[in-house]
């Protein structure tokens, strides 16, 4: 595992067994979903050169993929362990949570 992937894995890692109270009162998604926040930051607009935007991503799109992670049909270091213990309610509740996110775009001038 890369050095930089490692360090995500480890930050994700701390973020969930942060959760708690503190972390209720900021912005972002469902308890469950703070360890994305290290990467996807709190809105779901990545913090990460390499990682997607989550923000305004279709319900179904997110279910899909985390289901994926989940099940390991797609592989990724951090994200097939950040998804592994996710429920079906629990992506349920994120995928509908991004989703939610209001995204606007502008063509450029």
């Amino acid at each position: 595992m890369a050095r930089a992937t490692r360090r995500r894995a480890v930050l994700a890692a701390a973020a969930l067994a942060a959760g708690g109270a503190a972390a209720a009162q900021e912005p972002g998604p469902p308890a469950v979903g703070r360890p994305c926040m290290v990467c996807h930051g709190p809105l779901g607009q990545a913090t990460q050169p390499d990682t997607p935007n989550l923000a305004g991503q279709p319900a179904s799109y997110l279910t899909a993929q985390l289901r994926a992670f989940r099940g390991g049909t797609r592989r990724h270091e951090v994200m097939s362990v950040i998804a592994k213990p996710l429920t079906d309610d629990d992506i349920a509740q994120l995928a509908a949570w991004f989703a939610s996110v209001r995204v606007e775009v502008s063509a450029p001038k």
